[in-house]
């Protein structure tokens, strides 16, 4: 059954009072993310950091249709989540913690989207009980994406960093 406008309005409205930092909801006829996580300049998780989900408005087609045409039937909108096309290999965390993108707070960030950087290289450290864990760039390239804010809370083999 589809969400209607208004409980996704309500959905929306409930995650921004809460202190959740992420919340996703699928179903066979839809996905549904919001984030409140951000970055440098452009919104979270991105490539200049440009939002790896964009949010749009579409009709949904019925699931066992498969033709790409639109049927005479008006189709109610709904709410659908577009995943753009990630370039480059994503260096996952090896750990739970908190990661840095500085070494210091006065220092600038170990990387930004665009910079070239060589195998074993530090894209940002992981605090975890009180350790800083450096994360090395697994192989030589350009920063495409940085998929993490800093002080934000990661989780074991989530994407932090996209490598072209």
């Amino acid at each position: 059954m589809p969400m209607h406008i208004n409980e996704v309005k309500d959905l929306l409205n409930q995650f921004d009072k809460s202190s959740l930092r992420e919340f996703s909801y699928s179903t066979n006829e839809f996905n549904l993310a919001f984030s409140k996580n951000s970055g440098q300049l452009s919104p979270s998780k991105s490539s200049t950091t440009v939002s790896e989900r964009e949010f749009v408005e579409v009709p949904l087609a019925p699931a066992s249709s498969v033709s790409p045409v639109a049927s005479d039937a008006p189709a109610s909108p709904e709410l659908v989540v577009v995943e753009e096309a990630l370039e480059g290999e994503a260096v996952k965390s090896p750990l739970v913690g908190v990661a840095y993108l500085k070494p210091a707070p006065d220092k600038d960030d170990f990387i930004s989207v665009g910079d070239k950087v060589k195998k074993g290289q530090t894209l940002l450290i992981i605090e975890a009980m009180k350790v800083m864990n450096e994360i090395p760039a697994p192989c030589d390239g350009v920063v495409t994406e940085i998929l993490v804010a800093s002080e934000e809370m990661v989780e074991f083999g989530e994407d932090l960093v996209r490598i072209k």
